[in-house]
């Protein structure tokens, strides 16, 4: 499991809280609008809040409604978040619910008081629920409203591109629900408004913590009511009467501090490298390291690097000192042209890996490249997404005209391209698209969208019209070869033999032709299968 990262909000002010003491729910949702984005990475997961009430619940759930309208009228660009909300309704006699609190102490406490008021301030939630998602849960099938919460706190795993961020929840409010035994690789960050102690404070905390890969290095927790004696005291006693201080540490991650001093040292040892290269430490010396095994520990060097500022980069509590050393240790501008540079450099050896080489010196270079993983995730960002470069293209081109506030220049929008590993295969087609743009056209984000595919339908017709002449293959009899491959992910040996007919060569002069064929469509296949395997091709690797 990972480790928490805790953040014990502390409001400005004269008079802070003290330990346990809540504080007015207006700022505890403020605050939670202001750092939602920082902790989840830019939405890429979700979180639970944690309330001490059915009544804290249902106030918080208006209070998002209430202050995120207020937002989105000041701001037309803010994108609310999707907020649920759970708690189970009175009993009634109903036996499917009272089995359900039996584990919901609180729960089934505050429906003993006002149960009409909290069964119809559950049809509301249920209402505003069933309006956003299009759905028609009632409060006498709680249970598949319950499941259905639960399903798209997981559909969290599914990119925006593949399941819209419309149909996906950002925040769940519970009281008891969810705290224990509900588990999601995706939900990351657990806020608390309540009193947690012992089992049920690592209990509650756990939701957060479970393992996915390098872009989530830890639970995030951002507690608004000071909790920090509890927490220590839980973590004792789970480490167990005899562990040492370093023991209980492994439940916490460094504090801010620590980390920025491990990127500082990071990047001094990319730079100490890049000099025993007789480089400079810049993006743009990178292209110049001679041999693989160089390439290799560039890999290994700038992913210590990212690694650390991923971490960074979802701390909510960050001071202004903290943002201004980071950002002296490795400027904003620089940092995104070394991810191009590692993105380039990882394609490349990539595309070598599992090969067999033939028989050179440079053996040792061969086995660094076979073993690196290259951890794209770190390097691809859930906040900039393919509608995301669409419109910035358009803002791009009403620079000028009133139409936007967006200053870039062409180069700073191709970097944010190069810089992201979901456009690895694409990022050509779309910087070229990108120099055709001319800033003061003022084209809307529907006719960049229609622009950009009309241009790469050119770009591909044009590639592949290339290659079919440079094999003397009918273009139309090419472009159906490569269709039905993309389309059924099989590359069939028969097909490709009939495309070849036509040239009437002998079996050798033909197996020959076949393989030239197939080393410049391996390429182009690959780019339109879009991280999708095409059966049947590695046999034609070189």
């Amino acid at each position: 499991m990972l480790r928490f990262h805790v953040d014990y909000y502390k409001p400005e002010g004269k008079n802070p809280p003290k330990p346990g003491e809540a504080l007015a729910k207006k700022a505890v949702v403020e605050a939670i609008l202001a750092k939602h984005d920082t902790a989840t990475a830019g939405r890429r997961f979700n979180a639970v809040l944690a309330t001490a009430s059915i009544n804290d619940a249902i106030e918080y759930h208006g209070l998002f409604d209430e202050l995120q309208k207020a937002k989105q009228a000041a701001d037309p660009d803010f994108q609310p978040l999707n907020i649920a909300c759970v708690f189970s309704p009175p009993a009634e006699g109903n036996p499917d619910v009272k089995q359900l609190q039996q584990d919901l102490q609180q729960e089934r406490a505050d429906n003993e008081e006002d149960p009409e008021g909290k069964k119809a301030a559950l049809k509301a939630i249920l209402a505003d629920y069933n309006a956003r998602y299009g759905t028609n849960h009632q409060i006498g099938e709680f249970d598949l409203y319950y499941q259905d919460v639960q399903k798209r706190i997981k559909d969290q795993q599914w990119p925006n591109a593949d399941f819209p961020a419309a149909k996906k929840i950002d925040i769940t409010i519970v009281v008891d629900m969810l705290l224990t035994g509900f588990d999601s690789k995706y939900l990351n960050t657990l806020y608390v408004d309540k009193n947690l102690k012992y089992h049920g404070l690592i209990q509650a905390f756990s939701r957060t913590n479970r393992v996915l890969n390098g872009s989530k290095p830890y639970g995030n927790i951002l507690d608004f009511r000071q909790q920090q004696a509890n927490v220590d005291e839980a973590i004792a006693l789970f480490s167990g009467e005899n562990a040492t201080e370093e023991e209980r540490k492994i439940w916490l991650v460094d504090k801010a501090p620590v980390v920025i001093a491990k990127l500082d040292a990071a990047v001094q040892k990319l730079a100490d490298f890049m000099q025993t290269q007789g480089l400079p430490c810049a993006a743009e010396a990178v292209p110049q390291l001679k041999g693989d095994d160089a390439r290799a520990a560039f890999i290994k060097a700038f992913k210590e690097v990212q690694r650390l500022k991923t971490q960074l980069d979802q701390y909510t509590d960050l001071t202004t000192d903290n943002a201004a050393a980071i950002e002296a240790i490795l400027p904003r501008e620089d940092l995104q042209a070394f991810r191009g540079v590692y993105l380039d450099t990882a394609q490349r050896l990539k595309a070598q890996q599992g090969k067999t080489l033939p028989d050179t010196d440079d053996k040792t270079g061969a086995d660094e490249v076979d073993q690196l993983d290259f951890e794209f995730v770190l390097f691809a960002s859930a906040v900039i997404d393919y509608d995301y470069i669409m419109g910035l293209m358009s803002r791009f081109t009403q620079q000028g005209t009133g139409g936007s506030k967006l200053k870039m220049s062409r180069e700073q929008l191709i970097g944010i391209i190069a810089a992201d590993a979901k456009f690895m295969n694409e990022r050509d087609d779309i910087a070229a698209y990108i120099n055709t743009l001319k800033a003061g056209e003022g084209l809307s984000e529907t006719a960049i969208r229609e622009g950009y595919l009309r241009f790469k339908k050119e770009r591909d017709s044009a590639e592949l019209a290339a290659i079919a002449t440079r094999h003397g293959l009918a273009t139309p009899a090419l472009q159906a070869f490569v269709d039905q491959t993309l389309q059924r992910l099989i590359l069939d040996g028969e097909r490709l033999s009939a495309l070849m007919e036509p040239l009437q060569l002998g079996w050798k002069a033909r197996a020959q032709a076949e393989t030239a064929l197939m080393a410049q469509l391996m390429p182009l296949l690959n780019k339109r299968a879009q991280g999708r395997e095409i059966s049947g091709l590695s046999a034609y690797e070189q």
